[in-house]
């Protein structure tokens, strides 16, 4: 595995003619990476230190509109620049692309360089050092799920979006031989971002026609995120590359099952888990105990930042894996939080409320402000559940929609004091314009159920 490019590496790489681009991105409030493709030679010269971009970045939605009603951006405010600080940190070959290298970047006031506080990166950023000041390391893993096409992005595009052809027939669900027919394309995706320096484990199919999943091993909070956003990128730019597609939305079709994103997570502290008790039921410690209840308390008040659009709560019934109940379980596949490696040093929680369509920054910062929150008022996540979860009368449920979500985050005491209520405010602006999108969309659902018969 070829680890990350050190400065003095591409520097080397440029003057050899071995990279010719480097990509500078920022994250926006979508978790995709947006940004500039610099001449190799003028980013090592200069664009290495700083670069700007229109803050317009962090106030769009899916489709890049300028979205009314955000206090950080307007044009009222005249829409004006942040800076795009690289982490060199981040810099990495990215092998999918010929002579490219990327960046991820950090967003700086372009006044006063500071933070900006409702930038995705920064929010993950200040709940990792929340953790770091109370003794803990935090380790999370995410786990995506997507569904590969034989149509191009284009032709599906220019048609659109008719039902698109799985690369799957029937459901290949652990199949070896089943899922051979798209190993072209995921074989080159586990080599790319195994080549790019991010540790992948395995994909597999799963359990639905056309339906990966690809694993990457655990790692620190930020690393785990930027990984997550990578490998994202590189599906969907692998895919394309075979004549495929790619996607990741939380539910494609009414028929199939979502997909997801589960994050696994867990403390550390002094370079062992402080998650593992020997001597606890389960070998769950005290902390982990405190850490779970914080999560099962908050629940409903964070799926906004697992679930952020109309479409994610589709995704939430019965029978298909996605939970819709928030409780605890062993190895429990229809709960909401499910405890992985009972009675062992890889003890640790797994959310599997979020969906694909997830920010990574913005989920990993929510589950682990109300893990810390959960610590610091010592709650209890109370008795396991057991059996079909589904079935549970009497739990806390997941939010049924947006709206339900967005009046969670809104009146969440735990998440202004945790972020910010400048930045609750700002998400809760993005969720209320979803709502507000979808409802003045005509849907073809509603051509088809009303034209002739309303």
């Amino acid at each position: 595995m070829t680890a990350k490019f050190s400065f003095d590496a591409l520097k080397k790489a440029v003057k050899a003619g071995e990279i010719d681009t480097v990509i500078a991105a920022l994250v926006d409030m979508q978790g995709r990476l947006q940004g500039k493709r610099f001449h190799a030679q003028h980013f090592v010269d200069s664009a290495w230190q700083e670069t700007h971009c229109c803050n317009y970045l962090l106030a769009t939605d899916m489709e890049m509109m300028t979205v009314p009603g955000y206090e950080a951006s307007s044009w009222e405010r005249g829409y004006g620049d942040y800076v795009m600080k690289p982490d060199m940190e981040t810099l990495r070959v990215i092998p999918w692309v010929p002579g490219t290298a990327l960046v991820i970047c950090d967003l700086l006031d372009h006044h006063s360089h500071t933070p900006v506080p409702h930038a995705p990166r920064t929010i993950l950023k200040r709940q990792l050092g929340r953790a770091k000041e109370m003794g803990y390391d935090v380790m999370m893993a995410t786990e995506l799920e997507f569904f590969l096409f034989e149509e191009s992005y284009p032709e599906l595009f220019d048609a659109g979006y008719p039902d698109p052809t799985p690369v799957a027939r029937y459901n290949v669900d652990y199949s070896i031989f089943g899922n051979s027919r798209c190993e072209p394309a995921m074989r080159d995706m586990r080599n790319a971002l195994y080549r790019a320096g991010i540790p992948v484990e395995c994909s597999k199919g799963e359990a639905e026609r056309g339906q990966e999943e690809l694993n990457v091993r655990y790692s620190g909070g930020l690393e785990t995120a930027d990984m997550h956003l990578l490998v994202k990128q590189c599906a969907k730019e692998v895919a394309q590359n075979h004549g495929l597609s790619a996607t990741f939305m939380a539910k494609y079709h009414t028929d199939k099952a979502g997909s997801s994103s589960h994050v696994h997570q867990s403390l550390w502290k002094g370079g062992k888990p402080a998650f593992h008790d020997p001597d606890a039921p389960n070998g769950m410690s005290k902390l982990m105990q405190h850490f779970l209840g914080g999560q099962l308390a908050h629940a409903r008040e964070i799926t906004y930042f697992l679930a952020p659009y109309t479409n994610s709560y589709k995704r939430f019934c019965e029978g298909l894996f996605a939970p819709t109940k928030a409780v605890w379980s062993l190895d429990n596949r229809t709960a909401g939080f499910r405890i992985c490696g009972e009675d062992t040093k890889s003890i640790r929680v797994e959310c599997r409320i979020g969906g694909a369509d997830l920010n990574p920054y913005l989920a990993c910062a929510a589950l682990l402000a109300a893990g810390l929150a959960g610590i610091e008022g010592e709650m209890d996540p109370g008795p396991e559940a057991s059996g079909d979860i589904y079935k549970a009368g009497s739990v806390t449920e997941v939010p049924k929609s947006l709206p339900e979500a967005l009046a969670a985050l809104e009146g969440s005491t735990m998440l202004k004091t945790a972020f910010g209520e400048e930045v609750v405010t700002h998400y809760a602006r993005a969720a209320r314009w979803e709502i507000e999108e979808q409802n003045r969309v005509v849907t073809d659902w509603e051509r088809m159920r009303g034209f002739e018969r309303a």
